[in-house]
């Protein structure tokens, strides 16, 4: 199970989940599929209660997206409860997601994450009560492209959506209602390049952030033009931050974009394990943001 036992799981029971970090198997078309979920220790079961879904980069697994992040901490403090999928891969760690745009051969062969995560929703009202109106995706990198697939496949059960440092990948998004959408990117990302790709990026296929950005915007109906601010400089870190927001458009649907100027492949406001990855900004905090805005945005 790779970093799992570091979070002193409690594997699978059919009774409702009490207070702590517990780890689900489900069979997904015949194909073991695991998650962790992380109950805060305010939840009530009588009552329905937010669920993030936390998706981890390529290359990692839902342990180290807990570790790296720190939003078991913010689920803790909001009372929300927060679930880190596993994508699929070797070694229990090395797993990805199919958030679509792959163009190796064997593309046909991965499995549809999408069917995955409903399954892992499915399995996760059986022993947590879950608000489904407030259900909302966030992810890192490959996790951030995930979310993105979400909100086209899955928009009658996910409410919004909150990518960093993943854009949009694949095909051109098909929601069935407006999704709302908060994006963070750090200009010097050299992993998910804020402009795309390079032209000799052979493995996989994804746009710009201003492709994803403006597309989302079209799709929820939003005005063409953000409103755009300056964010205060308030950390000494090398970083800036501008904040263009969208909308309101169809449903009360906004698109938010967080430019971090400096930033690197990395979650702001919390200092990233790998430093090589790039700059960290201070200047905000993710968690903290993208709560925010789950909380504005309830399915409608």
């Amino acid at each position: 199970m790779g970093l799992l036992p570091i979070l002193a799981l409690t594997l699978v029971t059919a009774e409702p989940l009490a207070p702590g970090n517990h780890f689900r198997i489900l069979d997904v078309n015949g194909v073991a599929r695991s998650y962790t979920v992380h109950v805060p220790p305010q939840y009530d079961h009588d009552h329905a209660t937010p669920v993030v879904l936390a998706f981890h980069g390529a290359a990692t697994n839902g342990p180290i997206m807990a570790l790296s992040t720190g939003l078991s901490e913010k689920a803790d403090e909001a009372g929300f409860v927060v679930v880190y999928p596993n994508g699929t891969g070797k070694a229990g760690i090395f797993l990805v997601w199919n958030s679509g745009g792959f163009v190796t051969r064997g593309n046909q062969e991965r499995p549809d994450d999408v069917v995955f995560v409903a399954k892992m929703l499915d399995d996760l009202a059986t022993v947590v009560h879950i608000d489904r109106s407030r259900v909302y995706a966030t992810g890192m990198s490959n996790g951030g492209m995930m979310c993105y697939r979400l909100a086209a496949g899955l928009s009658d059960r996910i409410a919004a959506i909150a990518p960093v440092a993943g854009t949009m990948a694949g095909d051109y998004p098909k929601p069935g209602r407006p999704v709302p959408v908060i994006h963070f990117h750090g200009t010097e990302d050299r992993l998910v390049p804020y402009e795309g790709p390079a032209e000799t990026a052979k493995h996989l296929s994804f746009s710009s952030v201003e492709k994803s950005i403006r597309t989302w915007a079209r799709v929820n109906g939003c005005p063409d033009k953000p409103q755009k601010t300056d964010l205060p400089d308030t950390a000494d870190d090398g970083t800036t931050v501008t904040r263009e927001a969208y909308g309101p458009g169809r449903e009360g649907a906004e698109v938010i974009l967080y430019t971090v100027h400096g930033g690197g492949h990395t979650w702001p406001g919390r200092d990233w394990p790998v430093r090589s990855l790039g700059k960290s900004t201070h200047d905000i905090s993710a968690n903290d943001l993208i709560w925010e805005f789950f909380e504005r945005h309830p399915m409608k």
